[in-house]
């Protein structure tokens, strides 16, 4: 069965309902079957769908956590190579008596 609304006056105004295929492998939903979401709308046809895309969305989002990381990274070490007199730090031995 296939859920439409209609936004409009014209034919081409029909839309299929978001719950009628899987978002991952655009199979049909069917009527009175189970449906699995993910993120309040997303809709799969089988947990297996629903992981896979999960799968899909950590690693991405690792991927661009370890990307900003060395950016980083990055910035702080030309922060430490920058020779501006405000940033030098002197070492030295303090003996007290």
């Amino acid at each position: 069965m296939s859920y439409y609304y209609y936004s409009g006056c014209g034919d081409d105004d029909y839309k299929p309902h978001f719950l009628e295929a899987c978002s991952l492998c655009s199979k049909p939903l069917g009527y009175n079957s189970d449906i699995f979401m993910y993120r309040g709308n997303t809709p799969f046809c089988s947990k297996e769908c629903r992981q896979e895309q999960i799968d899909m969305d950590e690693s991405k989002a690792k991927k661009s956590w370890k990307l900003s990381s060395s950016s980083s990274r990055s910035a702080r070490k030309s922060e430490a190579n920058d020779s501006s007199p405000s940033k030098t730090v002197q070492t030295g031995t303090v003996a007290v008596a």
